[in-house]
């Protein structure tokens, strides 16, 4: 993931900032506590695409 892209980009829910996840390929949202896919190097930013983050993973 380009860092420079990562700046740019937002979570569509909360509007806050994203963390990647290069070992599950997914962009973070902590405080929507969702994580959206990245597939074949596009982020996928839909809400009904997101997985929600268990506790253990937010504290990681």
């Amino acid at each position: 993931m380009d860092t420079k892209l990562l700046e740019l980009l937002v979570c569509p829910v909360t509007k806050g900032p994203l963390e990647y996840n290069r070992d599950t390929q997914e962009l973070i949202s902590r405080s929507a506590r969702l994580a959206y896919p990245v597939r074949d190097g596009i982020p996928v930013l839909l809400e009904n695409e997101a997985r929600p983050l268990t506790d253990a993973e937010l504290k990681a």
